[in-house]
C-alpha cells in the first residue's frame, strides 16, 4: 500500500533537506514520500510495472518540480530498510524505480540497493547527477538539470528567490555526472521546453563526453517535454519530439501524466 495510507507523514521545514536533521537518528532507514506500483512512466524502459520508492530530500529546486513535496516542502514517513523491502515484496514487480527528491543524498539508499540486488531486483535510479554512490544500479537515469530549471525569483513557487545562487551553483557537477556514465547503465534524460536548452545540452554532452573514457551516444540522450500535468504536456511534448527528430536524440513521453495527470503515487 502507498506509505501515506499506513504511516503519518511528516513536515520538514528546513530549508535544506528533510533527512539532514534525522539522519542520526534513523540511521538505518530513508525519509519516505511515497511507496507504490505503477508503471514506469519515463525513459527506456517506459511501460513496465514497476515498484517506486521514493525518498524526501532534494539538493536542488527545480521551479517546475513535479515532486513539491520531496523538495519545496519534504514530507516523509521514516522507514526502515525491512519495512521497505516488505513493501516491494508485496507487489507482482520485478522492476525497483528509486527516485525522489534526490535519493542519491542518502547514505542509506546504497543498502536499500545493495539489498535489491541480494533479492534479484532490477533498479533504476533517478537522480539529477550531482551525486555519485558506490552502489548495484541496473540502470542509473540521469536528468542534469539546466539553466531553465532555476527558480529565479519570478518562477519561485514560493516567491521568495532564496534557492535561485544555491541551485544555479550545484545542478552540474562533472565529476558526478562523470563517474555515474562510467559506472552504470545509464540514460540522460533532459527536461525541455523549448529550442533554448539545446545549446545547452549540446554543450553539456561535449564537456561530458571529454571527460568520459566511455561512450556517450546520441541514443543514450532522451529528451522529455516539461510538464506535470497533461495541460502543461500539451504545450510542451509536440515541440520537444520536433527537437528529438531535429537533433537525432530520443524522445520519452511522461506516461504517468498521459495516464493519470498529476494525481499522486502515480
Amino acid at each position: 500500500m502507498p506509505v501515506s495510507d499506513s504511516v503519518d507523514l511528516e513536515s520538514e521545514t528546513d530549508s535544506d533537506t528533510a533527512a539532514e536533521a534525522e539522519n542520526e537518528e534513523s540511521p538505518d532507514g530513508l525519509p519516505i514520500n511515497e511507496l507504490f506500483y505503477s508503471l514506469q512512466g519515463e525513459g527506456t524502459l517506459a511501460g513496465v510495472p514497476s515498484v517506486f520508492v521514493r525518498t524526501s530530500g532534494c539538493n536542488l529546486r527545480c521551479w517546475f518540480c513535479d515532486s513539491y513535496h520531496t523538495s519545496w516542502e519534504p514530507t516523509h514517513a521514516w522507514l526502515d530498510l525491512e519495512e521497505i523491502l516488505a513493501e516491494i515484496e508485496s507487489h507482482d514487480a520485478d522492476h525497483v524505480v528509486l527516485t525522489g527528491g534526490e535519493p542519491l543524498i542518502h547514505e542509506e539508499s546504497a543498502a536499500l540497493l545493495e539489498a535489491l540486488d541480494d533479492r534479484g531486483y532490477h533498479t533504476t535510479v533517478e537522480t539529477n547527477g550531482t551525486i555519485y554512490r558506490d552502489a548495484p544500479i541496473d540502470l542509473a537515469s540521469v536528468s542534469p538539470k539546466l539553466e531553465s530549471s532555476t527558480p529565479t525569483p519570478d518562477r519561485d513557487p514560493k516567491g521568495e528567490g532564496e534557492w535561485e545562487e544555491r541551485h544555479e551553483r550545484d545542478r552540474i557537477d562533472m565529476d558526478s555526472l562523470t563517474r555515474l556514465v562510467k559506472s552504470y547503465d545509464f540514460q540522460l534524460k533532459f527536461v525541455v521546453t523549448d529550442a533554448e536548452d539545446m545549446p545547452e545540452i549540446l554543450d553539456l554532452l561535449a564537456d561530458l563526453r571529454d571527460a568520459a573514457d566511455v561512450p556517450v551516444s546520441d541514443d543514450d540522450v532522451l529528451l522529455m517535454p516539461e510538464g506535470a500535468t497533461r495541460e502543461r504536456l500539451a504545450e510542451t511534448r509536440t515541440k520537444v519530439a520536433d527537437l528529438a527528430m531535429e537533433y537525432g536524440f530520443r524522445y520519452t513521453p511522461r506516461l504517468h501524466v498521459d495516464l493519470w495527470n498529476d494525481a499522486p503515487e502515480t
